[in-house]
């Protein structure tokens, strides 16, 4: 990919890439001649960016999701236009109700915005999951996962963004970016939550690389070395007490004058020598190569910088819940995640949620993965529930000498 550090379809391409799991060259042309002198090339004298040079020769000169989508033969399209169940997202959660849901019979439809496998499968590293003694990188947990969903006959839609969702009498509706519009006897949100960024220079290239946004997935890697803890409250502060196990030094940067943790977990950072808290400072800025080599702390007292060097960061301000298509739709609690009954149906019949963007999650790998084959039992006795009170409304009416029914 030929692009710069400045240009924002640059950065949506290198996000496409990142969540669908491509491996790919970046060359910064503004500080590359021959990158510069390549694109010039290829707009016939212009400069326009972001040009994705493949394998095979051919080339993409500011090229959309979706014809990234299509050079990359990614399903896009759905093949029928009612299912049993149509699953919004394809996380842990999401792909073992798609499994389940399959398993039991059920046409099953998954649409994806980003890449399969969720917020798991661009983690480093899952340590913690059942199954894995040796642990199993995010990329071939997901692969592995919508393998085992697809034997069952689930279709996967990846890269296609959903932009409704509605209730037309028994049957649910789901719109997607391109237009098209699948209906289905139930619709399971799992839309996932997203981990609350920092928004300063270089924190997107590093993700992965060095910034990190979950100590039980990638704490491991960190054995005998230093690392910073981003936020001040109950989530920073425990995590930064089990990250101790692994690291050797820990230290916690909070913008506020101390922790706002409670104060059990106060007590605990208290009482742990490995652990250090700088007050009113937050990082302005992370750099390096190709992993995280400094970051920027300014005090937010006195405005002044510094720079400090640890092997990895850990940012821990908070979740976002991905509800912003369903705001006006379902039940969501104070903090915007999807409030359900103990079916974990929301508060439109037929219309459930699992994993993350649920109220009251656990915000874990291997829970999502649980409430998936919860859901799916659930969703199935719903099903069920609706066919039977068809049943109860069909006439039989004779028309020339046959019986048919009318409903």
């Amino acid at each position: 990919m030929y692009g710069t550090a400045w240009c924002s379809d640059c950065k949506r391409a290198k996000q496409f890439f990142g969540e669908q799991r491509v491996h790919y060259d970046f060359v910064d042309v503004d500080a590359d001649a021959e990158g510069m002198a390549y694109v010039e090339k290829v707009n016939d004298g212009k400069q326009i960016i972001p040009v994705i040079l493949f394998e095979d020769g051919s080339t993409l000169v500011e090229p959309s999701n979706a014809e990234l989508a299509a050079k990359l033969g990614l399903q896009t399209v759905a093949k029928s236009r009612f299912y049993d169940l149509v699953v919004v997202g394809s996380g842990p959660a999401g792909l073992t109700a798609a499994l389940y849901a399959a398993r039991e019979g059920l046409d099953t439809l998954v649409i994806e915005r980003g890449g399969v496998g969720g917020q798991a499968g661009v983690t480093e590293r899952l340590d913690n999951f059942p199954g894995f003694p040796e642990g199993v990188t995010g990329a071939e947990f997901a692969d592995r996962l919508r393998a085992q969903a697809e034997r069952f006959g689930v279709e996967i839609l990846s890269a296609q963004e959903v932009t409704g969702v509605r209730v037309d009498g028994r049957f649910k509706s789901v719109t997607t970016g391109d237009g098209e519009t699948y209906s289905a006897g139930a619709v399971l949100l799992a839309l996932g939550s997203t981990y609350r960024r920092l928004g300063v220079p270089g924190e997107e290239d590093f993700i992965g690389a060095g910034v990190h946004f979950c100590a039980t997935c990638d704490g491991a890697f960190y054995r005998d070395k230093d690392v910073l803890v981003v936020g001040g409250g109950n989530s920073a502060g425990e995590e930064s007490v089990f990250l101790t196990r692994f690291a050797k030094t820990v230290t916690i940067v909070t913008r506020d004058k101390g922790l706002s943790a409670s104060k059990v977990v106060q007590e605990k950072v208290a009482e742990n020598p490995a652990i250090t808290v700088v007050p009113n400072a937050s990082p302005s800025a992370f750099t390096g190569d190709s992993r995280l080599r400094s970051v920027t702390l300014t005090d937010a007292t006195t405005g002044e910088s510094r720079e400090v060097m640890p092997d990895g960061v850990f940012v821990f301000i908070g979740l976002s819940p991905n509800t912003e298509l369903v705001r006006d739709v379902v039940a969501l609690d104070e903090f915007g995640f999807i409030q359900t009954d103990i079916g974990l149906q929301t508060s439109l019949p037929g219309v459930f949620a699992a994993g993350d963007v649920r109220a009251g999650s656990t915000k874990q790998a291997a829970s999502a993965a649980g409430e998936g084959a919860a859901v799916a039992l659930s969703i199935r006795r719903y099903l069920e529930a609706a066919d039977m009170d068809d049943d109860e409304h069909v006439v039989p009416v004779q028309v020339g000498g046959r019986e048919r029914v009318a409903q």
